[in-house]
């Protein structure tokens, strides 16, 4: 999954668990990706075919098959069939099978082929015997593998350094003709002749983007350090050197030796799990030297249908107990969105007398969204040498602050250091790629595809120096403004990698009010991130909702509201802050606000006097100072020159912000302070899924007026809000001291995936909470009068619910029930929301 919001887009810092690719870097390229369908056949041995009983026809599942005298192998399918690929064949392929006789087949080197197999079933005439039961050999070399884990565990070296030599492509799959029938892609018929045969999963395929990288990796327990050192870097003749900072890392490396492998978002049960005869059925198939070494290899498969397993085989070596080589693959009815295959190959080597280290990292995956629509493969081949262990980490490595250095003006080589440090072959089609892109950019209909699919990415229309947008908030509307008009921009790339000015201006055809605002950012550094901004804005805002809320002016809010939104006020407010990041995830921000609320009918300010009676006021002013921490350490982005999205971290991640309210500033007459603390996590809970929580709590010292309490988060909109209190409308709980609970558990079908019916529908199951517990002073009850509805906490308020996501891979459906303060007006005590979500 990608993310845009700016025209250079917003690039993965590290691909996440499998492959998030560069939005940016291929999508001038998917112009082209919509349409193609040819084959041209490569030098490489591919086979195909289906593995079948020769006595019933029906399909044998499982069944060995590898090149004689090699390790290049697969197995089939459930349904019999398979597929194998190399550039290093013999000519001759085994098929073996557990009940079956050895089958060996002629093979046409560097040809296509289609070879159907019928195994003939083993029958023995033997006199009556007496059965006993055994073990099954296979379980006394997982019990060693498992006694033996901690010794050859990678993970328990204290430090470690290498070098790496990363290949990565991007394909697009499923490619047809059909479309070229259209006028407008006429123009770029001659991508046909970058059309490559099918490959590893048996679909046409144009390869479309690669990249090179070499590089230094240095890992150190203590001190904690693990960063990548990018020496050299090459891609498909896209001048964009941002890229770089990434490539060398696209995907997660596992650690087979955990008990969960986390492909993905969801954690697969490794094959040499502690409890991986729960999940598995294991079958000793062979041994044979590698090397030096006796090795066994041992075949696996799924116990049960669906569950987050894979299916393949490794290699283990006697004596020590170590993996020389295993291959993932994931089970074909696994719940799983978006990845519709993936074969994962790693071999290991013996370093130094010391432990069984990576050497050589194969990765193909193929991304595919719905049955027979274009998707994309994404490989990976990665080569690891020059392995040192317990070599101190040098000094300028570990004052680098960033996960992936670049190596400014050194990682352009030329052709000779290529060929010296490739340590993968690079294909024919791989050459192909470079000459592709650059033909397809000089398409005269090429700016025009791509600027409109960059609109719909980025939601914003660019125009040379300038976007205009965002699309979705052109027109709205709202009880208070009516029909609401809008147009907006800001400066784009092409105008400034430094300085962003931006504003829009709107106007309510009910109100008759203009409504705008003005900003300025200027980008200091991007990683670190060093950024300063400046804004005004005049316009209509909706205190106490939650910052995952749609945008006031968003047009889909007309359509999802469950109340009437006459809460709306309008805020004249000055903004000004600067970020210093000191490390990834490290970063305080200065801020400055000065802002003007003015009152409407339904949001008065009454202020209480005295003797009992109100007096209004038309406005509330207050100025403010915040220093805000964020720590989340190891945190991973999407980010572009100006603008970023957090993807998150392993670890808890803590926010803390400090408030100082300036009495006399401007004409504010409040002096206050505000205290609030954030802790949000993610936590893998396998098999049965992860759990995420928000805890967060605050107070607030001073007399203010409700406006600048705690105004808890509602949510209106029959949209489910995972930040807010789904079930409680705006203005309803006001604090000056709170602590709140926010939880969800995902089981991701672990319960739906064993009911013989449902499990066809790839539902996942969630369930969640949500809980509030706060005080108002009565120094702030009694200051100014509250709206209508709006109250003081006396007991907790608390809500729950439960969901099904993933329905047609991307809707999520709520069923939710609040538990207190039913007797507040135009409140329920159930309610269903919905949501779309994308995850794998």
């Amino acid at each position: 999954m990608s993310f845009y919001t700016h025209a250079d887009g917003l690039y993965l810092q590290e691909y996440i668990s499998g492959n998030k690719a560069m939005k940016k870097t291929v999508f001038y390229i998917l112009i082209i990706l919509i349409f193609i369908d040819h084959c041209l056949f490569s030098q490489k041995t591919i086979i195909t075919g289906r593995v079948t009983d020769d006595a019933t026809g029906e399909a044998v599942p499982f069944t060995n098959i590898c090149f004689q005298h090699s390790m290049v192998g697969t197995i089939s399918e459930m349904d019999g069939s398979f597929y194998l690929s190399t550039a290093n064949p013999s000519d001759t392929l085994l098929f073996s099978s557990l009940g079956y006789e050895i089958k060996r087949v002629p093979v046409i080197k560097g040809k296509q082929q289609i070879i159907d197999v019928r195994l003939i079933p083993t029958t023995i005439a033997i006199e009556a015997v007496v059965i006993k039961p055994g073990e099954n050999p296979a379980f006394r070399i997982l019990r060693e593998i498992n006694v033996n884990k901690k010794r050859n565990d990678p993970s328990r070296l204290q430090s470690y350094q290498y070098k790496a030599y990363t290949k990565l492509r991007l394909d697009l799959n499923n490619v047809n003709r059909k479309m070229l029938d259209q006028g407008i892609l006429k123009d770029f018929s001659f991508v046909f002749d970058y059309i490559d045969s099918s490959e590893m999963f048996n679909k046409n395929y144009l390869p479309l983007l690669i990249s090179e990288t070499v590089s230094k990796m240095y890992f150190s327990k203590n001190p904690p350090v693990n960063r990548e050192i990018i020496e050299a870097f090459k891609v498909s003749g896209i001048e964009n050197k941002t890229i770089s900072q990434f490539s060398g890392k696209m995907y997660q490396q596992l650690n087979i030796y955990d008990n969960f492998i986390l492909f993905f978002d969801p954690g697969f049960i490794s094959p040499i799990a502690d409890f991986g005869r729960m999940y598995y059925k294991y079958y000793l198939e062979d041994s044979a030297f590698i090397g030096n070494n006796w090795c066994y290899k041992i075949a696996f498969k799924p116990k049960r249908k669906q569950e987050r397993t894979f299916h393949g085989f490794f290699w283990v070596a006697d004596t020590s107990f170590a993996i020389k080589q295993v291959q993932l693959r994931v089970s074909s009815d696994v719940n799983l969105n978006l990845v519709k295959d993936m074969v994962a190959t790693y071999e290991y080597s013996h370093i130094s007398d010391t432990i069984w280290f990576l050497t050589k990292e194969e990765l193909i995956i193929d991304f595919n969204v719905l049955e027979k629509t274009y998707g994309f493969f994404g490989r990976k081949t990665a080569v690891y040498d020059s392995i040192v262990f317990d070599s101190p980490v040098p000094e300028p490595v570990k004052k680098i602050t960033t996960d992936t250095y670049v190596l400014e003006n050194k990682i352009d080589k030329d052709e000779i250091y290529w060929r010296n440090n490739r340590k993968a072959v690079l294909e024919d089609e791989d050459m192909k790629v470079y000459e592709m892109v650059d033909s397809v950019k000089k398409v005269p209909k090429y700016k025009v595809i791509h600027g409109f699919i960059n609109m719909l990415a980025n939601y914003y229309i660019v125009t040379g120096p300038l976007e205009i947008g965002p699309y979705y908030t052109t027109v709205s509307s709202n009880p208070v403004e009516g029909l609401r008009l809008r147009i907006g921009g800001r400066t784009s790339n092409a105008f400034s990698t430094k300085i962003m000015p931006g504003g829009h201006v709107a106007y309510g055809f009910r109100d008759n009010r203009f409504k705008y605002g003005l900003y300025l950012m200027y980008m200091f550094n991007t990683n670190p991130r060093r950024s300063a901004k400046v804004s005004y804005f005049h316009d209509m805002r909706q205190l106490g909702k939650s910052e995952n809320a749609f945008l006031d002016d968003n047009y889909m809010v007309s359509f999802v509201r469950r109340n009437p939104n006459y809460k709306l006020t309008m805020v004249d407010q000055y903004n000004a802050y600067y970020e210093h990041e000191w490390a990834p995830g490290i970063s305080n921000t200065v801020k400055f606000n000065y802002q003007t609320i003015y009152a409407t009918s339904f949001v008065p300010f009454n202020y209480y006097e005295p003797a009992g009676d109100t007096v209004s006021d038309h406005s509330l002013t207050s100025a403010e100072l915040t220093l805000s921490t964020h720590f989340a350490y190891r945190e991973k982005f999407l980010w572009g020159k100006f603008e970023r999205i957090s993807l998150g971290s392993v670890y808890p991640i803590l926010d803390l912000d400090l408030t100082y309210g300036i009495k006399g500033f401007l004409n504010s007459p409040y002096e206050y302070f505000k205290i609030s603390m954030k802790v949000t996590d993610w936590i893998q809970t396998n098999p049965l899924g992860y759990f995420k929580y928000i805890i967060t709590a605050g107070k607030i010292f001073g007399n203010i007026p409700y406006s600048l309490l705690k105004l808890h988060e509602g949510n209106e909109t029959y949209v489910y809000d995972p930040l807010a209190f789904n079930m409680m409308n705006y203005y309803e709980f006001v604090s000056d001291q709170y602590i709140s609970l926010l939880a969800e558990q995902h089981f991701q079908g672990f319960f739906f995936n064993r009911i013989p019916l449902i499990r066809k529908l790839r539902w996942r199951e969630v369930v969640h909470c949500h809980l509030l517990y706060g005080s108002l002073s009565e120094k702030n009850k009694n200051l100014m009068e509250f709206p209508a509805g709006l109250t003081g906490l006396n007991q907790p308020y608390y809500e729950a619910g439960a969901g099904i996501e993933n329905i047609f891979r991307l809707f999520r459906i709520d069923a939710l029930w609040r538990f207190s303060y039913l007797d507040h007006p135009d409140v329920g005590s159930f309610g269903v929301r919905v949501s779309m979500k994308v995850s794998f």
